[in-house]
C-alpha cells in the first residue's frame, strides 16, 4: 500500500463484525462508495462467539426490553428467507421448574413470544410431558414447554454479508487496522496500516463499528470523548460430544435466573452455553474461567441424565459482547438492544456514527436505522433494500435437503455429512467451488474431514482467508476434528497461496 491520498469515499467503517458488514452492504446497495477495514479476519472476535442463534431472546421479556423482542422475532422470519442454507428453524424446550418461573408466567411469556412478531414459518408454542424412561433429563423434570426460534452459523453471516457489500462494490480490507483519523474541512482523513505499509483514505461519513472497541477508537484513534461508556460482557460456551439424541434444543433454568442453552451442534456435539459476567481486560486475549467451565457444568449436570466432567469438554471458546452501560448492577440484565451515536460537532465536523451494543439477530435492522440517521447526509442514496433480498448461496435455493441431492448427483462419489457442509455453508454459490468435477477425487488435494484444495482456493480468492483458523475455525467449524498434521499441512499449502490476490 501507499501513502498517497485516495479518492474520497462515502463511507469508511472501522470493523469486521456482524454491525460493520451489515452497515457496509447496506451503504453500497444504496449506492454509496464503501471502505470497511477489519484489523483482523472477518468475525474473529464477538461475532464468531455467540450461541449460533437467530432468537428473539425469551428472557429480555422479563427485562421488558419488548421494542427489542418484537424487532428480533420479526427478523428471524427475514433472516430465514435471506440466508435459508445457514439459518434453519430450531425447537427448544424448557424443562419446568416451579420454583423458578411458575408455569402461568413461562405460558404468558410464550403467548407474547408467538404474538409479539409477525411468525409465518415458525410453530407456535405448546406445553410437554416428559416420558421419563426416554427423556435425556433427569428424573425430576416431568413436564416443560417447547417453542421455535433459529440456528445460525454466525461467522458466515458475517462472511456473506462482507461478499454481498463487494458485489455491490464496496472495499473489504481485512487484517488492516485504522490507526486514527481527524477532520478537515468537513472529510475524514483515516490513516490505515497493514503488513504492507500505510494508507490514507478520505471519507465523508466515518462509522465507528468496533464492537469492544467502539469506545477506546473514540478515544485512542479519534481524541474524543465518547458519548457513552461500553460494559464487556464475557460469554462463554463449551463443546462437549452429544448429549442426547434429536434435532432439538434444551433452554436450562438456574437459581441465578439465567439461562442456559444445550444446542445439537455439527451432528456429534452438544454446544452449552453461554455465561454472562464482567470482563475488565484485553478484549484481544478473552478466554473462559474455570469458574465458568464450573458453572456450565453445573447447569448441565443438573438438567441431564448424563452427567459432565471437566475431562468430557472438547473445545471452549468465549468472546465480550459490548453492551451500551445502563447502569445495571445485574450483567444478565443489561440491555442487549442497540444505541446509535452520530456525532457531528463543531460547524464543519465530519458526521461520525459510533455503534453500541446489538446482537446477531438484529443486525440488519440496526443498519437500516444507522443509514437512516445518515440520510440527510446522502439525500440521493436508494432506499431501504436488504429485506427482500438474498444474501450470497441463498439465492434460487428450496432447501438444504434438496440442494445436497443435487450436489449427489453430481458428485456422486461425495459422502452425505460432505454434501449437507457444502449445501448449509456455500447454499446455491456451492457450484463456483464444484464446477464440473463428477467426483471429489477432482477437486485437488485432499487436507482431510472433507476438505479440497478446490474450497481452500475459492476461500482465498473471494472469502479472503489467509490462515488455516480462518478456515477452520470461521470459515467451517473442521478445526474441531483437524488433526495437528492436517493443520500443518492446510497451512503450509495457503502459505504458497499467499501471493495470490483476493478478489476485487
Amino acid at each position: 500500500m501507499n501513502t498517497e491520498q485516495q479518492s474520497i469515499y462515502d463511507m469508511v467503517v472501522i470493523g469486521g463484525g456482524i454491525n460493520g458488514v451489515g452497515i457496509a452492504c447496506d451503504a453500497a446497495g444504496r449506492g454509496l462508495s464503501v471502505l470497511l477495514c477489519e484489523k483482523d479476519d472477518l468475525a474473529s472476535h464477538t461475532s464468531s462467539a455467540s450461541s449460533k442463534l437467530i432468537h428473539g431472546g425469551l428472557r429480555y421479556l422479563e427485562h421488558k426490553e419488548f421494542r427489542l423482542v418484537r424487532e428480533a422475532l420479526a427478523e428471524r422470519e427475514v433472516l430465514l428467507k435471506k440466508a435459508p442454507h445457514i439459518i434453519r428453524p430450531m425447537r427448544f424446550i424448557m424443562p419446568h421448574e416451579p420454583h423458578l418461573r411458575p408455569a402461568w408466567l413461562i405460558r404468558t411469556g410464550l403467548f407474547f413470544y408467538d404474538y409479539l412478531g409477525k411468525r409465518e414459518q415458525l410453530a407456535g408454542s405448546n406445553g410437554i410431558e416428559f416420558d421419563l424412561e426416554n427423556s435425556p433429563l433427569a428424573s425430576k423434570f416431568t413436564r416443560g414447554f417447547e417453542y421455535s426460534d433459529c440456528a445460525v452459523d454466525d461467522a458466515r453471516l458475517v462472511v456473506l454479508n462482507a461478499i454481498q457489500a463487494r458485489e455491490y462494490g464496496a472495499q473489504i480490507l481485512t487484517r488492516t487496522e485504522c490507526l486514527n483519523a481527524y477532520s478537515k474541512g468537513g472529510i475524514w482523513q483515516v490513516c490505515l496500516k497493514n503488513a504492507k505499509g500505510l494508507q490514507n483514505v478520505q471519507a465523508k461519513v466515518l462509522v465507528n463499528a468496533a464492537g469492544p472497541w467502539v469506545a477506546d477508537f473514540i478515544k485512542q484513534g479519534l481524541k474524543q470523548e465518547s458519548p457513552y461508556g461500553i460494559r464487556l460482557i464475557q460469554g462463554s460456551h463449551i463443546i462437549v460430544p452429544k448429549l442426547f439424541e434429536g434435532d432439538k434444543a434444551f433452554i436450562m433454568q438456574n437459581d441465578d435466573h439465567r439461562i442456559v442453552f444445550a444446542i445439537p451442534y455439527l451432528e456429534q456435539y452438544t454446544l452449552i452455553g453461554t455465561t454472562d459476567r464482567e470482563y475488565h481486560a484485553d478484549p484481544n486475549r478473552v478466554k473462559i474461567s474455570q469458574e465458568e467451565i464450573d458453572y456450565l457444568l453445573d447447569v448441565s449436570n443438573d438438567h441431564f441424565k448424563t452427567q459432565l466432567t471437566q475431562t468430557d469438554i472438547i473445545s471452549t471458546y468465549s468472546g465480550v459482547r459490548p453492551l451500551c452501560d445502563d447502569e445495571s448492577d445485574n450483567p444478565s440484565a443489561i440491555t442487549r438492544d442497540y444505541t446509535l451515536a452520530l456525532s457531528k460537532g463543531e460547524v464543519g465536523q465530519a458526521p461520525l456514527l459510533s455503534v453500541f451494543g446489538g446482537k446477531l439477530t438484529t443486525y440488519r435492522k440496526l443498519a437500516e436505522s444507522a443509514m437512516q440517521q445518515l440520510k440527510a447526509f446522502f439525500p440521493e442514496m436508494r432506499g431501504s433494500w436488504t429485506a427482500t433480498e438474498a444474501l450470497p448461496g441463498g439465492e434460487n435455493m428450496e432447501s438444504v435437503e434438496q440442494l445436497m441431492q443435487e450436489i449427489r448427483a453430481q458428485i456422486t462419489d461425495a459422502p452425505e455429512a460432505l454434501a449437507k457442509r457444502w449445501a448449509s455453508a456455500y447454499g446455491s454459490r456451492i457450484w463456483n467451488i464444484l464446477g464440473e468435477a463428477t467426483s471429489v477425487d477432482q477437486l485437488g488435494k485432499h487436507f482431510g474431514q472433507g476438505l479440497y484444495a478446490e474450497e481452500v482456493d475459492y476461500l482465498c480468492r473471494f472469502e479472503w482467508v489467509t490462515t488455516s483458523e480462518d478456515i477452520l475455525w470461521r470459515r467451517s467449524k473442521l478445526g474441531l476434528s483437524f488433526t495437528q498434521i492436517e493443520m500443518n499441512q492446510l497451512d503450509a499449502y495457503l502459505v504458497s497461496k499467499q501471493q495470490e490476490p483476493h478478489a476485487a
